[in-house]
């Protein structure tokens, strides 16, 4: 996660507990613009976050050209 951390385009909390109860025990996880991604690996999960992002960055772009274009 440091990785995500040191990257200034984003913004990483950390909370103690997101009320998700067993989410944490089965997989890690995190919560992209509230989205859950979870892994079976730190590594994994990091890679779905990142992949995630920029998911999220595609559909507000193309939202905003749609509403560009009206």
């Amino acid at each position: 996660m440091n990785r995500l951390e040191q990257n200034p385009d984003y913004d990483v909390i950390e909370y103690g507990c997101l009320g998700n109860c067993g989410e944490c025990y089965l997989a890690p996880f995190g919560l992209v613009n509230g989205e859950i991604i979870a892994a079976e690996t730190v590594d994994e999960l990091e890679q779905l976050i990142l992949e995630a992002v920029e998911k999220q960055q595609a559909e507000r772009e193309a939202l905003d050209r749609l509403i560009d274009d009206m």
